[in-house]
């Protein structure tokens, strides 16, 4: 499993560490890691040229310490001092080594190869300074690989959010452990590829992450095996509650996914039952209400609902019940906060906004603090879906899971209908709320780029790769 702290626990971390080294030692271990990244991105190392970007910080001595290594190693390394002041150790490092300090930073950004940028850290907050900015624009606009040292400068560490002009990176090394902002949009897509060196940080954090993010080993222990007893009702049933006569697609692709999902039976309750059975006749269909339908494990209740009945009575229930699109409008924490059982909600940006009262615009902005306020305003887990996917447990404290399967050609229709069903089913088998959502968030993005492979995908594609991605998940 992938950890992520926040800046606060990484700097308690860093001094506990530097208190037990000789000086400079933790500055020595970072270079050396970046180095070892450069040298694997660049062709050859003698004759690159290499241009660092310098900020006044640590991550400044970072850069320029891992420039007197490459310059060590033959290459042409040049430094754009940024800041008030630079690292002096570092510095002397780099000229010792043979490496300059520019006099035009955009002449030597023209023709480099190399570009690590060490302008600001995990510090930093609110985007690069102004006179940074031309720079930046310089650096991205070359032909070269961008390396970002432990962050990409401009983004925030903690957060993800990227409020003022940031450097993208095709690369980003960072030490010890992840930092929040590296695993979540906006700031994720300025991080590129990222590359973790371990300088002895793990012994000092703390055994409680701020995130995580599952592997596919982590996975493989959460999904439900049946065994050689088990029947439909002991895998679980799952009810759906979901389409309506302008929606009956709504209704089929919840329990398409919730057919994927281990449950040992799908309850369907609804209008669009005749449309159900034509795709998926070993469904339980029933006219309705839920609570005459049979005994269920956990409900599913809201995609393609429209203002169709039936989602108060399922959260009259005591059973797990799973929220989702029209099941949102009108939820009010009282009445969640009532149930007896596991509530778990799954709304998407505009989906959240509405709940919170905010405009959508900025939960884009600020997803990990809009999934923890839902959370623990409605005493419920939440799944907040988007180009990344955040799941929070019930109050809002605790790890939050980031999803890092998916691809950009999931933002298609339906296919949060698939990802509802698929997680339903894993709450009738048994999973805990958090395990269920983060678990069908991590099949669903994976069987998503199993159907895609880089082309367009429908829903109902990524509902039938999820066997695939269950296979891939447990080695079966």
């Amino acid at each position: 499993m992938r950890t992520a702290h926040r800046v606060e626990t990484v700097r308690a971390a860093e001094a506990e560490l530097m208190a037990r080294l000789p000086e400079g030692a933790l500055m020595q271990r970072a270079a050396a890691g970046v180095a070892a990244a450069c040298r694997a991105l660049l062709p050859r190392v003698y004759g690159a040229r290499v241009v660092l970007l310098v900020g006044s910080g640590d991550n400044g001595g970072d850069a320029l310490y891992a420039g007197a290594r490459l310059a060590r190693r033959g290459a042409g390394v040049t430094a754009v001092l940024l800041g008030a002041r630079a690292h002096e150790g570092g510095l002397a490092a780099l000229r010792a080594a043979g490496g300059r300090v520019a006099d035009d930073p955009y002449e030597v950004l023209a023709v480099a190869d190399l570009v690590l940028d060490g302008i600001t850290g995990i510090g930093g907050r609110g985007g690069l300074r102004p006179d940074a900015v031309p720079v930046a624009r310089a650096a991205r606009g070359s032909d070269a690989v961008v390396v970002a040292v432990d962050l990409p400068s401009g983004v925030d560490a903690d957060t993800g959010e990227v409020t003022g002009e940031a450097l993208r990176a095709d690369a980003t090394v960072t030490f010890g452990t992840y930092k929040p902002g590296l695993l979540i949009d906006p700031a994720r897509e300025y991080a590129g590829a990222l590359r973790l060196v371990d300088i002895g940080l793990a012994a000092t954090l703390p055994s409680v992450p701020d995130l995580e993010a599952l592997q596919h080993e982590d996975l493989a222990r959460m999904l439900p095996v049946p065994g050689a007893e088990s029947d439909k009702y002991r895998r679980g049933v799952v009810g759906v509650v979901a389409g309506s006569a302008r929606y009956p697609g709504a209704a089929v692709l919840a329990v398409e996914g919730a057919l994927r999902g281990g449950a040992g039976a799908v309850r369907y309750v609804g209008p669009a039952g005749e449309a159900v059975i034509a795709a998926r006749p070993e469904t339980l269909v029933h006219a309705g209400p839920p609570a005459k339908a049979g005994r269920v494990q956990a409900w599913v209740v809201g995609p393609g609902l429209g203002d169709g009945p039936g989602v108060a009575e399922v959260l009259a229930t005591d059973v797990p019940v799973l929220v989702d699109a029209d099941g949102l409008r009108d939820l009010t924490p009282e009445t969640v906060r009532a149930r007896p059982a596991a509530t778990l909600l799954t709304p998407h940006a505009g989906e959240a906004a509405a709940l919170l009262g905010v405009p959508r615009e900025e939960v884009e902005a600020g997803r990990l603090a809009a999934v923890r306020e839902l959370a623990a305003r409605f005493g419920a887990t939440v799944l907040l879906k988007g180009s990344t996917t955040l799941v929070c447990g019930a109050g809002g404290t605790g790890p939050v899971r980031v999803n890092p399967t998916g691809t950009s050609w999931l933002a298609t229709a339906g296919s949060g209908d698939v990802l509802s069903g698929l997680a339903g089913s894993l709450l009738a088998a048994g999973l805990p709320a958090l395990e269920a959502a983060s678990a069908a968030a991590y099949l669903h993005g994976l069987a998503a780029r199993r159907a895609s492979r880089g082309a367009p995908v429908a829903a109902g594609d990524v509902a039938a790769a999820v066997p695939g991605a269950w296979r891939d998940v447990t080695g079966g």
